[in-house]
């Protein structure tokens, strides 16, 4: 078996290849097929009076992404996706395709997302989801290269992580359980087992937003670092962000210039990627308040920052910016408390410039049984099923850190998408669970 990917090795030879009519043209007495096979792009020359009548009309008779099977001799040709061409000589028709729906004319976002199994064969489509393969290996390469542990954590728990009103239940045999929200809560003992930890793996969240940034399910990867305070924290996120962007960018730069070519002011966002390096900005949750503030907008102190208040912030920098220590009384249950501050809680969420909004939020987690236990009641929440995360507070509490990272947020960021629907292969939204 030879891939379309490995050709030019074998370059003034005569090659068998197998895959689908990606696309036709014609041009008098010649006829090109551009052959697929998931690993690239293969320009075959079919010339009329050097081939046999029919295969030359087979050539120009075959349907869009039929299987097929070209044979002829390969040549460089440097204008030619890949740099090669093949000069046919014969074509075998494997299976055939009638009426591929998805044709080069333009068609509409429901239209597509219905037909998602198939839209992951064009161009567009194909150069994302390679992006959001190396961006996802390069996650994993950053946290072996620190000797992080990887830790699976369970997709069915007991209780709710971040919220009652987000959170999907299932029956679990005889009892109610829920669709995770996060690994967190199932990372910290293990940073207390092992220090360095991180997960990769989906949540769900049943927040009813139909908003460009919202998936029913994504996939969150999350760390979790034992004697780790916030700074420290916030360092880890910039590091490992600026290790990700600068490996996507060095090994999928084909990738972002196709789908650059449908992103406005691209050229400005690949500069900004291209320079992005640590410190990143640093901002606390007060000043972002006051910034909003010189910005027309009516925002006081204890305002949840929405996306539209995200966008606004993160257009006035260059690099991304940490909102650091936002107010007590929204945070989740498991964050510290300031000791400087006892009003907000030691936590961040990182804004990616362009109006992008948040992809990373993290906190330093509460390492007092008595204020976790006081935080537990204060948010109403059952006690019983989360005997096992108190008791991380009972045996040896620490001090530990960590954060979220979502995969689409962050992809759509890097490649300038405007919507993560199109960021994962097969995306779930809140009106959408097929197919």
């Amino acid at each position: 078996m030879i891939w379309i990917e490995d050709l030019k090795k074998y370059i003034g030879k005569e090659v068998s290849i197998k895959g689908w009519v990606y696309n036709k043209r014609d041009s008098g007495k010649v006829r090109f097929v551009l052959l697929r096979d998931g690993t690239g792009i293969l320009q075959c020359v079919f010339v009329k009076n050097e081939l046999s009548d029919d295969i030359f009309e087979q050539a120009d008779s075959v349907n869009q992404e039929s299987l097929i099977e070209i044979t002829g001799e390969l040549k460089e040709f440097n204008r030619a996706p890949g740099g090669v061409e093949l000069g046919a000589k014969s074509i075998k028709l494997i299976t055939d395709s009638h009426n591929y729906p998805i044709t080069p004319k333009e068609h509409g976002i429901d239209f597509l997302l219905s037909r998602r199994h198939l839209w992951l064969r064009s161009s567009r489509q194909h150069a994302l989801l390679r992006c959001r393969d190396t961006m996802i290996r390069a996650f994993h390469n950053f946290f072996e290269s620190r000797n992080f542990i990887l830790i699976d954590p369970p997709m069915i728990t007991p209780t709710s992580c971040e919220g009652a009103s987000e959170l999907f239940e299932i029956k679990y045999f005889d009892e109610a359980a829920y669709l995770s929200q996060s690994g967190q809560l199932y990372m910290e003992p293990a940073a207390a087992a092992f220090g360095k930890v991180y997960c990769l793996a989906p949540s769900f969240r049943a927040e009813k937003s139909k908003t460009r940034r919202h998936l029913t399910e994504f996939w969150h990867l999350e760390p979790e670092v034992a004697f780790l305070d916030l700074d420290g924290d916030m360092k880890l996120a910039e590091d490992m962000l600026t290790f990700v962007v600068k490996r996507v960018l060095e090994k999928r730069k084909a990738e972002l210039e196709l789908l650059g070519k449908k992103v406005d002011n691209y050229q400005e966002h690949s500069k900004l990627l291209e320079n992005l390096s640590p410190p990143f900005y640093r901002l606390s949750y007060t000043e972002a308040i006051e910034l909003l503030k010189k910005k027309g907008l009516t925002a006081e102190w204890g305002d949840k920052l929405g996306a539209d208040e995200e966008a606004i912030i993160s257009k006035e920098f260059d690099k991304p910016v940490f909102v650091h220590r936002y107010p007590k009384k929204s945070a989740p249950f498991y964050m510290k408390e300031d000791p400087e501050n006892p009003k907000v809680v030691k936590n961040f969420d990182l804004l990616a410039p362009e109006g992008y909004g948040e992809i990373i939020g993290g906190s330093q987690r509460e390492d007092s049984l008595e204020k976790l236990e006081a935080a537990i009641e204060y948010h109403s929440l059952p006690r019983a099923p989360l005997e096992w995360y108190i008791d991380l507070r009972k045996y040896g509490t620490f001090e530990h850190s960590g954060f979220g990272i979502g995969m689409e947020r962050t992809l759509a960021w890097i490649t300038g998408i405007h919507h993560v629907r199109e960021t994962i292969p097969y995306p779930r939204l809140m009106d959408r669970i097929y197919p």
